[in-house]
């Protein structure tokens, strides 16, 4: 079955809510995480940290962090398998990270060696 990358940006609750609003949020993740690992859709997935490193260009300029606004900041990914891109599209419009304003690319991955 073909896999997909979820790549989440923005969405990223730090702060406004109350530490029961906050385990009721992540609890949205886990049980959206959970139906997709029991129809054997993907093996698994983690947040990233905020901090990190960019290099750019051709002399590989090393800055601190991957600084943009938060809404572009990338907060997470996980694999997916799913029969089409549209399928994987379809399965995206439940995750959580659209309460908070977030989004989610959704990216075929190559399979066949190159």
């Amino acid at each position: 079955m073909p896999k997909f990358m979820y790549i989440f940006r923005g969405g990223a609750v730090t702060s406004g809510l109350s530490p029961t609003e906050m385990q009721a949020h992540l609890q949205k993740w886990y049980t959206w995480a959970d139906a997709l690992a029991k129809q054997g859709r993907h093996p698994g997935g983690n947040p990233v940290e905020r901090r990190g490193k960019t290099i750019r260009g051709t002399d590989r300029v090393v800055t601190d962090g991957p600084y943009a606004e938060a809404k572009d900041l990338v907060t997470g990914a996980l694999i997916l398998e799913a029969a089409s891109l549209d399928e994987a599209t379809e399965l995206a419009l439940a995750c959580p990270v659209f309460e908070y304003d977030g989004s989610v690319e959704v990216r075929p991955i190559v399979t066949e060696e190159l």
